[in-house]
């Protein structure tokens, strides 16, 4: 199988303006695991894309460089063509998501990745907490940034947490701990009307990294992330894998929820959630690999790429297995040379 991994960020996706050095680093990471892990299958040739302003990876890969003025599109395009599957690696912002995994069906090739519709879903932080509280899953309250000034407001205690719709990680996100605050922030900067706000929910962030088909789910690792908050400003520094395997019993009730509420997730599934003092809250679904991805397969000594690609054929039922979870620390951090 010549396997396309399209990672958007350092793959060419952002050609003609700066490449923000926590997104490059991240993406450079998981690039990096997913593609040793599927060049260690068997008959698995792996081909990408590189931003030419970046240095040529050390991977196992077939590496295509894309700079000057030839539009990253078209190459990926000519790329999904010549391959036997495509797997993006990209953010749900801006439709990025939605339109490579609809480029990769429209070129009839194998998509390992959530279906569109599952990714136009998760891609709204609002629409995901209605679909999961309609259908009886603990989601963070959330309504849209404009409605605030019109005194819809979840109540909090704590605060509120202003954030992109569509955003990814903890992008452009900022706590208000005052409503006065909140409402003087959006009516001083118009263009804060189209984020989301959500309570501020206290407790130790998580996320689990899922295995998802048919909404069925089988869950892989429960992860403590590392988010702390920086005079009001959200700042994600990584995590431990399986960090959190204390709390399976009830993580594994929400991971079967949410693949059943949005049967189009498929294959790696990221959720994000607050583990409270009243129990967990779920805040986000991400359709695609996340950062955790990077340690996963050290964390429970298997090949992760090579059960996704198990999917394209056996249920998860089938692809299911016991596991023995060892944490695993993830940095994201920049460290200066």
């Amino acid at each position: 199988m010549r396997l396309f991994v399209c990672e958007y960020i350092t793959g060419g996706g952002l050609l003609g303006s700066s490449l923000p050095p926590g997104l490059a680093r991240e993406g450079d990471m998981m690039l990096g695991a997913l593609v040793k892990d599927a060049a260690g299958l068997a008959r698995i040739d792996v081909v990408t894309t590189r931003d030419a302003r970046l240095a040529v990876p050390a991977l196992p890969a077939e590496c295509r460089m894309i700079g000057g003025d030839e539009p990253a599109w078209a190459a990926w395009q000519a790329m999904m063509q010549a391959a036997d599957a495509v797997w993006p690696i990209a953010p749900e912002t801006a439709g990025v998501l939605t339109r490579l995994s609809s480029l990769a069906l429209a070129a009839g090739k194998p998509l390992i990745g959530s279906r569109p519709d599952a990714v136009d879903l998760a891609a709204s932080k609002l629409a995901t907490v209605e679909r999961l509280t309609a259908c009886g899953i603990v989601a963070v309250p959330t309504v849209p940034a404009d409605a605030v000034l019109h005194d819809t407001l979840p109540p909090g205690d704590d605060g509120w947490v202003l954030k992109p719709d569509d955003g990814v990680g903890a992008e452009a996100t900022q706590l208000y701990r005052r409503r006065d605050d909140l409402l003087r922030a959006l009516r001083a900067a118009p263009e804060l009307r189209g984020m989301v706000v959500q309570r501020y929910v206290a407790g130790p962030a998580a996320s689990l990294s899922v295995l998802c088909r048919d909404g069925r789910s089988w869950l892989l690792s429960c992860n403590r992330q590392d988010v702390v908050i920086e005079r009001g400003v959200f700042r994600y520094r990584g995590g431990v894998v399986g960090g959190l395997e204390a709390r399976r019993s009830d993580y594994t009730a929400i991971a079967d929820a949410a693949a059943a509420a949005i049967p189009g997730l498929w294959g790696y599934v990221g959720i994000d959630l607050v583990d409270s003092a009243a129990g967990p809250v779920v805040l986000e679904v991400n359709p695609r690999l996340t950062t955790s991805y990077v340690a996963l397969g050290r964390a429970i000594g298997l090949n992760p790429a090579g059960l996704i690609l198990r999917l394209l054929h056996d249920p998860v039922e089938a692809v299911r297995t016991p596991l023995r979870v060892t944490p695993q620390r993830v940095d994201v951090t920049l460290v200066d040379a």
